[in-house]
């Protein structure tokens, strides 16, 4: 390295890591014996990537988020999310989670529900009011804090959904498959918003999907995993820069990458213990 390079990789200041995981490894204890969810897996998230995990059902995909989340404890290897361990994590309100479902009490407008982990928190209502009004139009629900969620569509309820994530505006997102029951075309549309959010806010996104153009088209960093128990085959990193309209997914670059996912899920499938 030359020394006017290194002068400039000492001036630029270091990447920080988010979630750190080295040899994981989840073993569930059930009547019908041991089921290992994940094995030696190894992975390091760093501020703002927005990385994407695909597989096939049963992988562990969902299982890796949850421990991220300290709604599981692993049974070997080691995690850290912000340098804490994940229960010091979720005390410290690191993190949003986004499920399947968009998970609104029905008999809430969709603003109460938004406001719902503020008043937990006890946030005053001033303070809820405030942030309340400001994620819905992050996510482009302004005006349908009213609303119950059965006024408003899937698309919208999941959008409200991510909005309750983001109220209290914790630097990590984990959405498990948030898109997964949309049609084609709303998700496409969803796929767009959430990229437009990403990269207002600077937020590092950890995404559950099964689809391959989806997982390329929205991210930074694609994991691969394998059937269980859950490994990465393969972690690639995608190079399309941060401006993707949809029509990306024609180029040659996005299909090179999808690919390469295609090929890590083929080599997945054909591992031999």
């Amino acid at each position: 390295m030359s020394a006017a390079a290194e002068r400039v990789a000492e001036a630029a200041p270091p990447v920080e890591t988010v979630i750190e995981a080295r040899g994981l490894d989840l073993t569930f204890q059930t009547a019908d014996g041991p089921v290992q969810a994940l094995r030696d897996v190894n992975l390091t998230i760093r501020k703002g990537d927005f990385v994407s995990f695909i597989g096939p059902s049963g992988c562990g995909k969902t299982t890796f988020l949850r421990v991220v989340a300290a709604l599981e404890e692993p049974t070997g290897g080691s995690i850290t999310v912000n340098g804490m361990s994940p229960d010091e994590a979720r005390r410290a309100r690191a993190y949003g989670y986004v499920f399947q479902a968009a998970g609104l009490y029905p008999w809430r407008t969709i603003e109460k529900n938004v406001k719902l982990p503020l008043e937990i928190m006890g946030y005053d209502r001033a303070e809820q009011e405030r942030r309340a009004k400001n994620v819905l139009e992050l996510v482009d629900l302004a005006g349908f804090g009213k609303k119950y969620p059965w006024q408003l569509s899937g698309g919208m309820q999941q959008r409200a959904s991510i909005a309750r994530a983001l109220a209290f505006d914790a630097d990590l997102l984990l959405m498990d498959e948030p898109f997964g029951a949309l049609d084609e075309i709303v998700r496409d549309h969803l796929n767009e918003q959430l990229l437009a959010l990403w990269r207002r806010t600077g937020k590092t996104i950890g995404f559950v999907t099964h689809s391959i153009p989806e997982a390329v088209y929205l991210s930074t960093k694609i994991v691969v995993m394998s059937p269980r128990p859950g490994r990465i085959t393969d972690v690639i990193e995608s190079d399309l820069g941060p401006d993707r309209p949809l029509d990306i997914r024609d180029t040659p670059e996005f299909l090179a990458i999808a690919h390469r996912v295609r090929e890590g899920l083929r080599a997945g499938h054909a591992y031999d213990d």
